[in-house]
Order: C-alpha cells, then sequence, then structure tokens
C-alpha cells in the first residue's frame, strides 16, 4: 500500500492524465456548465486522474464532488458485519447517483484475492446491494467508469506497473469518434438479421435479436471501449457455451465455467473452481440466469487478459455474455441486480453466424 501511495504522487504530473480527463469530460460524459459531476475514486492511486478530471470539469462550469471507495474496507464489511450491514444499500451513495447529472467512476484495482476469506453466501449478497447502486447509476445519469492502472493491476495482468500503464494509455488515448465509424457500420449489418448462433470450443449457442438494437460502445461509458453488443431475446436462447476465460466477480475467480440454456431456463450451470459461488450468484434474482447482453470485443489494441472485465470484454476478437441486468437502449427487458459479464476467447476457434450467413470467424468480422 505504501509503495502504491508513493506511486501516485510520482506519476500526477504526467500529462497523459490531463489528456484522459479531457476525453472523459468532453467527449464521454459531455459536461456542460451547471452540470453537477460526482467524480467516483476508487483507491487512492486514483487521485492523478481524479485531480485532472476534477479540473477539467471545473473549466467546463460544473458543481463537482470526489467521492473515495475502496474494496478494502467493503473486505472490512463483509468480514465483520451483521447480514443487515452487509446487504445495505450505502444511502450517501444513492443520494449521490439522485444528486448528479453524470457520474465518472475511475476504479482502481485492487489484490485480486482480498475477498478470498468471505462466505460466497455473504459477497452475493452484498453484490445484490452494490447492484442496486449500479441500476441507479445506469438509470439516472450520464456515467463513464475507467480502470486506471496500479501495481494489483499490473499484478494480475502478469506484468510491471510501468507497462501496464503505458498499454492503458495506449488503449485509451485515442480518436474514439474516428475509430467508432467502423464499428457503427458492423453494427448497422448485424442489425439486419435476426437469428445469431455462436459456435466454437464446447460451444454452441443460437438466439434471437428480433426487436433488439446492436449498440457500439465508443469510449462514452467505459474506458477503455470498444465493444459492439446487444441484448438476446431469453425464451429464445438453446444451447451450451463454455468460457476459456476464468469469470470474475467480487474479487471470486470461477474457473471453466459451462452453462446451457433449454428455450430460455438455464437448465445446467458448473464450474471446476468456485462452482458454488458460481450458483449463489445465479441465485441472485428471477433475472440473474438470463442473459442481459451478448458482445464482441473490438478493440485490438488490447491483446492481454488482466482479468479485469473493463478491460477484458474490449479484447478485439473475443465474445462475452452478461449474466443479469439488460440495457434498455438494445430493447432488452431482463430486469437483474446482477450484471456479470464472462469472456469466451474466439480468436483461434469461434463462429458467429448471422441468419446462417458467417459473420465472423477466428476474431475476425466479415461483414
Amino acid at each position: 500500500m505504501l509503495g502504491d501511495a508513493l506511486r501516485v504522487f510520482s506519476l500526477r504530473m504526467d500529462k497523459r492524465w490531463y489528456h484522459l480527463a479531457d476525453i472523459l469530460v468532453n467527449y464521454s460524459t459531455v459536461v456542460e456548465a451547471g452540470d453537477r459531476v460526482m467524480v467516483a475514486m476508487k483507491e487512492i492511486e486514483t487521485l492523478p486522474l481524479a485531480r485532472a478530471v476534477y479540473e477539467e470539469a471545473v473549466k467546463a462550469g460544473a458543481y463537482v464532488q470526489v467521492q473515495f471507495l475502496s474494496d478494502y474496507l467493503r473486505h472490512s464489511l463483509m468480514r465483520y458485519g451483521s447480514r443487515e450491514q452487509v446487504e445495505w444499500v450505502p444511502e450517501i451513495e444513492a443520494y449521490g447517483l439522485e444528486w448528479a447529472d453524470v457520474y465518472i467512476g475511475l476504479r482502481g484495482a485492487h489484490n485480486l484475492h482480498e475477498f478470498a476469506d468471505v462466505e460466497p453466501g455473504v459477497l452475493a449478497v452484498h453484490r445484490r446491494a452494490m447492484g442496486e447502486i449500479s441500476a441507479m447509476r445506469w438509470g439516472k445519469t450520464r456515467w463513464c467508469l475507467v480502470r486506471v492502472p496500479n501495481e494489483s493491476f499490473a499484478q494480475q495482468a502478469e506484468t510491471d506497473v510501468e507497462t501496464i500503464t503505458d498499454f492503458f494509455f495506449e488503449a485509451t488515448l485515442r480518436d474514439w469518434a474516428s475509430e467508432a465509424r467502423r464499428w457503427h457500420e458492423i453494427a448497422s449489418a448485424l442489425e439486419e438479421g435476426d437469428q445469431v448462433r455462436l459456435t466454437g470450443r464446447e460451444t454452441d449457442l443460437c438466439f434471437s435479436t428480433v426487436g433488439r438494437k446492436w449498440m457500439v460502445g465508443d469510449g462514452r461509458f467505459n474506458m477503455p471501449d470498444g465493444e459492439i453488443y446487444t441484448a438476446p431475446v431469453n425464451s429464445t436462447l438453446n444451447g451450451i457455451i463454455y468460457f476459456e476465460f476464468p469469470g470474475i466477480l467480487g474479487g471470486r475467480q470461477v474457473q471453466d465455467i459451462r452453462l446451457t440454456w433449454r428455450d430460455g431456463e438455464l437448465v445446467d450451470a458448473s464450474a471446476v473452481e468456485n462452482e458454488a459461488f458460481l450458483h449463489h450468484i445465479l441465485a441472485t434474482d428471477s433475472g440473474s440466469s438470463l442473459l442481459g447482453e451478448f458482445g464482441i470485443g473490438t478493440n485490438y489494441g488490447l491483446d492481454r487478459f488482466c482479468r479485469d472485465i473493463l478491460i477484458d470484454e474490449k479484447i478485439g476478437g473475443t465474445v462475452h455474455i452478461a449474466l443479469g441486468r439488460a440495457y434498455p437502449e438494445c430493447g432488452g427487458t431482463n430486469r437483474s441486480a446482477l450484471h456479470w459479464d464472462i469472456i469466451k476467447d474466439t480468436r483461434e476457434e469461434g463462429t458467429i453466424y448471422l441468419d446462417g450467413r458467417k459473420v465472423f470467424e477466428r476474431g475476425r468480422f466479415l461483414v
């Protein structure tokens, strides 16, 4: 922790933080004079970017509040709190989302095993409470989430902090409007079809997208970004999907997940590691065993699995599904406190068919 704290001050004058802040304030969330902006910094390593975002939002004429959050504090809550405390929805966070027009979440990584000593049921209950906070952010603000690199993030990505910081800036300091033009063309082509079939390693999954829209992640909601996504019609879900990468939620890694649906009902779910946790999460509520999202990563500047969903779901050539809450802008109707993205690697073995026509193979679009 001390080393991370010292690194905060050594990085604070890096001009790249100010470049990114300009993108977040003036492109991603389009802050205007009079806007109320909540900057939520998680972990102390996010201070350089928090300072830069604060300054840029003030220059735009906004009223800015900064909130500090930490997964180390959440660990203490789940380790020592009562059931009532663990399932509590924090009033100040909830009020902040009622107050804010814009929410910019700066998320520093924590030790991936920080919650290893927390019971799966306790973790699931707390995730449900925090899901309510996430739903408020989605519904009430213009928002963008940023994963800010630090020592913990470098460790889980199996590299050093300088390399992962350069990797981060290479993936974020881009001309997002220009890059998104091609992605919007692909999304338009996908909207011309109705039936999607995904095949790959131990995978053959079909669903309809009738009445749904394909959206583009172009740097407005996540940073870095780069995905094309939709909301499946859950009653049409049939087949099985296997995930080469572990599902990661609340600091738990769920390895070798296999999910099977029949006519929209999840009929089998298994994992080699942390299967009990998987079943707890799937039982969160009535919508948590259904799909809220099917997405395809389009950022080919991201080429390594970092064990971080905000990064990994954007890896060019991969696909992902999200269990739980659907995005209303896609036309999705599934409601849940859960939205859990899990990544499938289709770069070596994977094909997507649209109405029987091959549109994606081995990590590349054919449209």
